[in-house]
């Protein structure tokens, strides 16, 4: 409790939460990327279901640089904006660190 009272504060998760939800609503469902299904049968192997998925635990930094997982036509949305206070700053240099990755691996 006493860690939780001294914590730097933010409502950033609960901002990107509601953005999603809102993008959602707005937008609709769309489908899930080929290469993330999983093909349990013979009929989905051939439909590219799973095909070239890379698993990230097997890549260098256990991170896929270059990968989507987001929809076809789906810009990345950005919803999450890290504070610079206490933890949430070094969760926002990580994730510029993985998006000079992507960038590097040819990422729009």
């Amino acid at each position: 409790m006493i860690y939780l009272a001294v914590a730097a504060k933010s409502n950033a998760g609960y901002m990107a939460y509601n953005a999603a939800r809102a993008y959602v609503k707005q937008d609709g469902s769309r489908p899930v990327p080929n290469h993330l299904r999983n093909a349990p049968t013979k009929l989905m192997k051939d439909l590219g279901h799973g095909h070239a998925y890379r698993y990230a635990h097997d890549e260098p930094e256990a991170y896929a640089a270059g990968e989507t997982y987001l929809p076809d036509g789906m810009p990345e949305p950005g919803w999450y904006e890290p504070t610079p206070r206490g933890l949430e700053g070094q969760i926002g240099q990580k994730l510029a660190h993985l998006r000079e990755l992507d960038r590097k691996a040819g990422k729009k």
